[in-house]
């Protein structure tokens, strides 16, 4: 019991060790947020750039660097990209959880555009002509009628690609950024004890992935409710 204690003071109490899993937790919950949204940007944007490409061929360039990007960022891995941002592209930033989050949110983007593009092909193509019929052109008939419904759809899957990059940002401690993980190896490094730096990463984890799903869980209930209603 004594060691116990021993292991619990060296791990949060010593120098104030639990300021480092603070940070860490700060950071994590900011780079996942802020690249959930830049990804979810980049992804609908690309979904519609490829969507659209079908029936306008003045899109075929943009459609075709959009596929480039897509198959670029989903065919190689998160740690090398975050390599390549940090020792290539933002060497002259210093600000390494801007880096994480354009990296992991770029990588976000690739795969919510795979996800929406689904969601807009999953609404009927009945829609874009009742759109066009009420005297909307394209543009509004896809923001104002397609989206909202597509977005809907999709929902779940966003949800599920959040707490998925929540956890992905796991390795960004190959940058010399203090993320959750990267924040228990520091005070591992220290105390030589990996008893409770490790079980607090995963922990911590945990409940931000339980709280994450009881949110989505509430949203999907909220929306359904709206259906019936």
């Amino acid at each position: 019991m004594n060691e116990f204690l021993i292991s619990f003071n060296k791990t949060f109490i010593v120098d104030a060790r639990y300021q480092l899993f603070l940070t860490g937790i700060k950071n994590t919950i900011l780079i996942a947020f802020f690249a959930t949204l830049m990804g979810i940007a980049i992804g609908i944007f690309v979904a519609i750039i490829r969507y659209s490409a079908k029936n306008n061929k003045k899109l075929f360039i943009l459609d075709l660097i959009c596929k480039v990007y897509v198959s670029l960022i989903r065919g190689t891995p998160v740690v090398v990209q975050l390599l390549i941002m940090y020792y290539i592209i933002f060497t002259g930033i210093d600000s390494t959880v801007f880096i994480a989050i354009m990296t992991f949110g770029i990588n976000s983007g690739a795969y919510v555009a795979e996800i929406a593009r689904a969601g807009i092909e999953s609404v009927d193509k009945g829609q874009m002509e009742a759109g066009l019929s009420l005297g909307l052109n394209n543009n509004k008939t896809m923001f104002f009628i397609i989206m909202p419904q597509a977005i809907k759809n999709i929902l779940p899957a966003l949800g599920n690609e959040f707490i998925a990059l929540l956890k992905e940002t796991s390795v960004a401690g190959f940058i010399p950024v203090i993320d959750l993980t990267n924040a228990g190896n520091l005070v591992r490094s220290r105390t030589y004890e990996p008893f409770f730096s490790l079980y607090t990463i995963a922990l911590c984890y945990l409940v931000m992935v339980l709280g994450l799903g009881t949110v989505q869980k509430r949203l999907e209930r909220r929306l359904s409710q709206g259906d019936r209603n």
